[in-house]
């Protein structure tokens, strides 16, 4: 059954105490990311799934920034692209990732920061990494400063992780607690708007890992619900 709806953004951001982005692992993360992991994180199913998402979401000739990127960006190959700019932690990996034009080696859980202009992009995605933010407020704020109006904003997750860097709040809550999360992160970043989220999997055809996937635009609002479906 697909999952969306019109989410709740009631939650205040001062319900967010510092504990909830606490960690098991909170050494270092360019420790942490140090080896490159050459290797896709999600199955062909979730990862046809993202695709799609870009394909609809995102218009052609668009400039892309793939935040938290690694090894692939799964952008559709019939979809054309201006540009896609990548931003990770591992230069091994984004240097091996033939979708990225160009690339910029940077932790922002050390700083939030986005080393880009204002309204530099047309959309900017971040791709089953959103559970390992630490100041997820802070970088989505960050988002909406660079986006260009009417850009959008994709982000979304499975339900893999590494635990040990994952946040609190992410490991202690399930699916649709994730999709809640990620929608009032969004809502509370400022210049975000029309935010939806659902399952993006076909219903006919779901693959063995799900995918969620939560998209708002810069300062739009929109009149009719779309849906996270592929």
């Amino acid at each position: 059954m697909d999952l969306i709806r019109r989410l709740n953004l009631a939650m205040d951001p001062r319900s967010f105490p510092p504990e909830f982005f606490q960690r098991e692992d909170e050494s270092n993360d360019a420790e942490f990311y140090t080896m490159p992991r050459l290797v896709v994180h999600i199955d062909d199913g979730a990862i046809d799934a993202v695709g799609k998402l870009f394909r609809r979401l995102i218009p052609e000739q668009a400039e892309v920034l793939d935040l938290m990127t690694s090894w692939r960006t799964h952008w559709p190959d019939d979809h054309p692209r201006k540009r896609i700019v990548g931003l990770g932690m591992n230069a091994a990996e984004m240097a091996d990732n033939p979708q990225l034009t160009e690339y910029v080696l940077r932790d922002i859980n050390a700083d939030p920061s986005l080393p880009f202009d204002d309204e530099s992009f047309d959309a900017v995605v971040i791709t089953v990494s959103v559970q390992y933010l630490t100041h997820p407020l802070d970088v989505f704020s960050e988002v909406s400063r660079i986006l260009r109006p009417g850009g959008v904003f994709v982000v979304s997750f499975s339900n893999r992780c590494f635990p040990t860097k994952a946040v609190r709040v992410w490991r202690g809550t399930n699916d649709e607690d994730h999709i809640e999360l990620v929608a009032s992160y969004m809502h509370h970043a400022g210049g975000l708007a029309g935010v939806r989220g659902g399952l993006s999997n076909a219903d006919d055809s779901p693959p063995s890992d799900p995918l969620f996937a939560v998209f708002s635009y810069k300062g739009l609002e929109t009149t009719e619900p779309e849906t996270a479906a592929g």
